[in-house]
């Protein structure tokens, strides 16, 4: 099978080599051309490993698309829409979209189903998948262990990637029809790894991030219930198991940025210091936006959106927190 991957980062790179390793053809679209060399010469761009020789990258989206009927979006979801404008415009057959991006549009509190919808008119689109879960690229490309979960609304859909990535030697893929469960886990999880990284930051310890990761999942499971997902989604390997990899990893780029933001880096160097996409600092304002929206209770991430604008010190945000009314843990 023909894949396209719109977006050679370190996510979107190392899934073509998943895909190379399980028999597929694979195209890499990405705007860097560093990015786009590098591949092209066999490295990683990111990791300091060897591509499959069959890996293959261009700055061109018309001869990406022109490649294949199977799209993986793996651009930062900030980029999302933009781009699917411009492959709209491209189009001239049936594609199927599979998103591996983790994020809420702050604006419109859309996810990336509802973006592709959206953008891509009914003469293109033949449907939607999310694939998900607990997965650091870094990890994927050693090739090792890694289980995620193929959600779409068609059942048939979620299978058939299910079988495209699935393979017997580190990847183990389950299918979800619970698409909004899956997309807002997802999202969710990166606010709450950043607040957990902030965490230790402030030299909080263990005891004070297991609250955090603990409490996190309450939040989870709220916008997932509110929204009109699963409670057992967020239970499962796109919320909590998400969540355990992401908040408690130098390997996760929410964690690293949380950790420098409770060591008092600004939000702007954090940003200028880092290549790669922080996701929750903004699925932090889109959460914000949603609480005050539906009147939601989402303590961690309300503070923490006020610590990101500025409106409250890092210092501050803990006795904030621990001053709120005492409470039952009853579920």
């Amino acid at each position: 099978m023909k894949i396209g991957i719109i977006g050679g980062g370190a996510w979107g790179t190392t899934l073509g080599q998943t895909l190379i390793d399980n028999g597929h053809e694979v195209l890499i679209y990405d705007i860097n051309i560093q990015a786009v060399e590098k591949i092209n010469q066999h490295r990683h761009p990111f990791f300091d490993t060897i591509l499959p020789d069959s890996e293959k990258a261009t700055t061109d989206l018309k001869e990406v698309i022109d490649f294949a009927e199977y799209f993986i979006l793996s651009v930062p979801t900030k980029a999302v829409r933009f781009v699917l404008k411009e492959m709209n415009l491209l189009l001239n057959k049936k594609v199927t979209f599979i998103n591996v991006s983790k994020g809420i549009e702050p604006e419109t509190l859309k996810r990336v189903s509802e973006i592709v919808e959206e953008e891509i008119s009914t003469d293109h689109l033949n449907g939607f998948v999310v694939l998900t879960g607990p997965s650091h690229a870094e990890e994927v490309i050693l090739r090792k262990l890694t289980l995620l979960v193929s959600s779409s609304k068609s059942i048939e859909l979620a299978k058939e990637v299910q079988m495209i990535f699935s393979n017997d030697q580190y990847l183990r893929v389950y299918t979800s029809t619970d698409l909004i469960g899956c997309e807002f886990g997802g999202a969710v999880k990166n606010a709450i790894a950043v607040i957990s990284g902030a965490c230790t930051g402030l030299g909080l310890g263990e005891n004070a991030r297991a609250a955090v990761i603990t409490r996190g999942i309450i939040e989870i499971v709220r916008v997932v219930e509110l929204m009109g997902g699963k409670r057992d989604t967020a239970f499962g390997l796109t919320g909590i198991g998400d969540l355990i990899v992401t908040a408690s990893s130098e390997n996760s780029r929410n964690f690293s940025a949380g950790k420098k933001i409770g060591q008092g880096i600004s939000i702007e160097q954090i940003y200028a210091e880092q290549k790669q996409t922080i996701e929750g600092i903004r699925t932090i304002e889109a959460l914000h936006h949603l609480s005050q929206v539906y009147h939601i209770d989402l303590p961690m991430i309300n503070v923490a959106y006020e610590i990101i604008q500025n409106k409250l010190s890092v210092e501050d945000a803990l006795p904030k927190l621990l001053s709120r009314d005492l409470k039952s843990e009853d579920f």
